[in-house]
């Protein structure tokens, strides 16, 4: 039996039932945070014993606490063993990516004078470590790998490693690991998680404490982060995967569904819209996703028929076209993937998105793979105030400032006006005529 898609029409829907289409997976994360507090306690104080018991215990992998780091012959097999043609897709991304980040690079440094003799400016360096999360619950992610090591490699992070859960054999994905050495990162750890970013945060045996940990994950993964964000920098939050696809008459309805499906297959707790103001397209999507559903794997045709007929997902019909919008930048989506003959007359308006995807030829599929752009991507209307993960992630800006003994009395004479006002006596007498007479007896040096 086919599953009922919903379809949500917005001009018969309460504030409060459109207010319910916004929400995600990780709206509420209280229920999830009260079964990751015990497991977080575990790896703070067990370490390697507690990853490996709960390797065993969640992910059904025979893993014991001396075997939790790869070691080189377990990425000299999974050289040997992954076929040819994912090697070769896997260069052609991490051609895309690496050049894609490194024209994002920063200049190192920049100084300008801001007054006549008053120069400030920023110094761009790369964090000391990063840890780097490669989910694999509903699959094996090689391309996470690449989208979060090669920007951290190209910033210059000089400790990058990589965690993630091991596979029913105990062992890491290999298209993984041929990923991790195709960046340079040589440390790659079977810890998926919880768990595992409890071990990036304090640190276990095996693990070295990093400063921040990056990537997308399960609700289980985000309340961990959400745990440990006083111990660790847990970055751009990044949740189950999400989509809205924006189609205009100008596109097929059928095309729309086609794309509907890329983001709504990753789990049943995905997000995946289409939104039109043409019926014709939204009833022509309708009919066509149980017809590309035979296409697809029982497994996603389960997760994406889950959300398409459940509480985060299916087709809604917008009134008209700035209805569409308006639903669009109050979801602020992780994926925006706009279909149209002329997509960019729509750019100017669409104001939150981890991404916008362009026209009839940029798929999400390419988004995720191989065009260059980052696809760990905000999510749960994070994209409102957060972006895609990029070499700034894995770069602090030092502020500079540089004032001539020209420039610095009309500067003085400022700061001890608003110093006074604030009543900080300590700043005012370092700006005032106790600092002129420090300066003016100063030994000279001699010639």
């Amino acid at each position: 039996m086919t599953p009922l898609i919903n379809f949500h029409q917005l001009a018969n829907l309460s504030v409060a039932e459109r207010t319910k289409l916004q929400q995600r997976t990780e709206t509420d994360l209280s229920s999830f945070e009260a079964k990751v507090n015990p497991i977080i306690e575990a790896v703070r104080v067990e370490g390697d014993e507690a990853l490996a018991r709960f390797a065993r215990e969640f992910d059904k992998a025979p893993v014991e606490s001396g075997n939790i780091a790869a070691t080189e012959a377990d990425f000299a097999a999974a050289e040997k063993t992954l076929a040819p043609e994912v090697r070769e897709a896997l260069e052609f991304a991490a051609g895309s990516i690496r050049k894609f980040h490194q024209e994002q690079m920063p200049e190192k440094m920049w100084l300008h004078e801001i007054r006549p003799g008053a120069f400030g400016g920023d110094r761009a360096s790369p964090i000391p470590s990063v840890a780097c999360y490669v989910p694999r619950g509903k699959g094996a992610f090689p391309s996470a790998a690449l989208m979060l090591t090669i920007p951290a490699q190209v910033a210059g992070v000089k400790d990058i490693c990589i965690i993630t859960p091991p596979g029913p054999n105990g062992q890491i994905d290999d298209a993984t690991l041929v990923a991790a050495r195709m960046a340079g990162v040589s440390k790659v750890y079977k810890a998926g998680g919880a768990q595992g970013i409890a071990a990036v945060a304090y640190g276990t045996q095996t693990i070295s404490k990093a400063t921040k940990v990056v990537g997308p994950g399960s609700p289980w993964v985000g309340a961990a982060k959400r745990l440990l964000s006083h111990i660790i920098d847990t970055g751009t939050p990044a949740g189950p995967s999400e989509v809205i696809i924006l189609a205009d008459d100008s596109v097929s309805g059928k095309l729309a569904a086609l794309d509907l499906l890329v983001e709504a297959e990753h789990g049943p707790d995905s997000s995946a819209y289409l939104v039109t103001w043409n019926r014709h397209v939204a009833e022509e999507a309708l009919a066509a996703i149980p017809e590309y559903w035979k296409h697809m794997s029982a497994l996603r045709v389960g997760y994406s028929s889950t959300v398409l007929s459940g509480s985060m997902g299916g087709i809604v019909l917008a009134r008209d076209e700035a209805d569409a919008i308006a639903f669009c930048n109050e979801y602020a989506p992780e994926h925006l993937e706009v279909l149209s003959k002329e997509p960019f007359q729509y750019l100017g308006r669409l104001e939150h998105a981890g991404e916008i995807l362009l026209g009839e030829h940029t798929p999400s599929t390419l988004g995720n793979y191989v065009i260059g752009p980052n696809h760990c991507l905000p999510t749960s209307g994070w994209a409102k105030t957060s972006s895609a993960i990029s070499v700034f992630d894995f770069m602090k800006r030092t502020s500079i400032a540089y004032v001539t003994s020209k420039g610095y009395p009309d500067l003085a004479k400022q700061a001890h006006v608003l110093a006074t006002y604030e009543g900080f006596d300590g700043h005012a007498n370092a700006v005032s005529k106790l600092r002129e007479d420090v300066l003016m007896n100063l030994p000279k040096k001699a010639d």
